[in-house]
């Protein structure tokens, strides 16, 4: 026997209902919900011509949601003919305006710089891939088709393919239904694999770019805050915007060390050690300005480091070092001076023991600097005793 009993149909109530419940709602005499199996129906329940009658309105799931439903049962109420009449089949949500909703809705929730990244690739992939699809029939086909033609640019595709994942799930949220729940199509496809561009720089390479920083100063090639602002790159191994935004009143000079309140991966300390705070003692403050990085304009910080960096690249003869290789470098020294994974991805604040691993092969090295002084110093030592005759 069904289980029936009666509240108002909403979202929370339907995803609640168990197989064979009936709601009987309490805001429109007649119209109800019930459950068979996997999928809930909306119908409403009437007299014509003195005899009961059910008309079913549809399935939960866009465009029939409880008030879209609710809506359609009140008219049916209203008149009667309604039901005798073939309900037009109402066209689904496409692709492009469920996403855009979506990323209004869920992008207010992103930081400022992955909120970029996420229109651009929606920009870029998606919309020339689904925008005028339904949303409720985009298949795992479709969506591994996709995958597979962004191929070219494995680490853009994967991020795609995420965005996208992103998308479906809110769209299968009880509160929107428009599409079933756990019929994410982007589960289940393989990503391709990123081959990360990782370059250190060798210590010839940072005695080079010490000296390319020295003469940018010296002649003034380079206004001098963008200088402190890449010597800070280096020596704390943080992110360029993390640098970029510092405030006086995130660091602690007495106990040497930052307090971010937002990064990347949320609040982060960061360590100084004695060349940082070098660096930092011997920037002169602004009153009206609380950045350590002073920009052109009246309170701001600098905006852009890549003109600045370009200029110090060239002269220090490393074309093709990107910023963030900066960091990559203070981690590799970290690795070579013997850090551990885990103590290193603190330093660089990772959210994931994952990230800090493409350091790993870096561990060799201080392995085989210490075999090699060891081996040096058992050869030292035998060859010390005398040789048999």
């Amino acid at each position: 026997m069904p289980n029936r009993f009666s509240a108002a149909i909403t979202n929370t109530a339907v995803a609640a209902l168990q197989p064979g419940d009936v709601i009987n709602d309490t805001k429109l005499k007649g119209f109800m919900a019930r459950r068979q199996k996997d999928a809930v129906s909306y119908a409403v329940k009437m007299r014509v011509n003195g005899r009961q009658r059910f008309f079913t309105i549809g399935r939960h799931g866009q465009p029939w949601t409880p008030e879209t439903a609710r809506k359609r049962a009140l008219a049916v109420l209203a008149d009667s003919s309604i039901a005798e009449k073939p309900e037009p089949k109402p066209q689904a949500a496409s692709f492009a305006d469920v996403a855009e909703t979506c990323l209004r809705v869920h992008g207010s929730r992103l930081k400022p710089t992955s909120r970029v990244d996420y229109d651009r690739f929606h920009r870029l992939y998606l919309l020339p891939a689904f925008s005028k699809i339904p949303i409720s029939e985009i298949s795992r086909s479709m969506v591994r088709e996709a995958h597979a033609r962004w191929s070219k640019t494995p680490r853009a595709a994967n991020f795609a393919l995420a965005v996208l994942s992103k998308i479906m799930t809110w769209a299968e949220d009880d509160e929107r239904a428009y599409r079933p729940p756990g019929s994410n199509p982007c589960r289940g496809i393989d990503r391709f694999t990123e081959n990360r561009r990782e370059r250190f720089l060798t210590r010839e390479e940072l005695g080079r770019l010490g000296q390319a920083l020295d003469k940018a100063g010296r002649e003034g090639l380079v206004a001098p805050y963008a200088i402190a602002a890449i010597r800070l790159l280096i020596l704390t191994g943080a992110r360029l915007n993390e640098i970029l935004t510092l405030r006086w009143e995130y660091i602690d000079f007495e106990r040497g060390i930052i307090f971010l309140p937002d990064s990347k991966t949320g609040r982060k300390p960061i360590i100084l050690n004695d060349a940082a705070t070098g660096v930092l003692n011997a920037l002169p403050r602004f009153e009206m300005n609380p950045y350590v990085i002073v920009g052109g304009r009246h309170g701001q910080h600098l905006v852009n480091l890549q003109k600045p960096w370009q200029t110090v690249r060239n002269l220090a003869e490393l074309p093709n070092v990107r910023i963030h290789d900066l960091r990559h470098t203070f981690a590799s020294v970290a690795v070579a001076s013997g850090g551990s994974l885990p103590i290193i991805g603190r330093a660089l604040g990772h959210s994931q023991p994952s990230t800090t691993q493409r350091y790993a092969h870096l561990t060799d090295d201080p392995v085989r600097q210490l075999t090699q002084v060891t081996g040096e110093a058992l050869a030292a030592a035998l060859s010390g005793y005398p040789k048999f005759p």
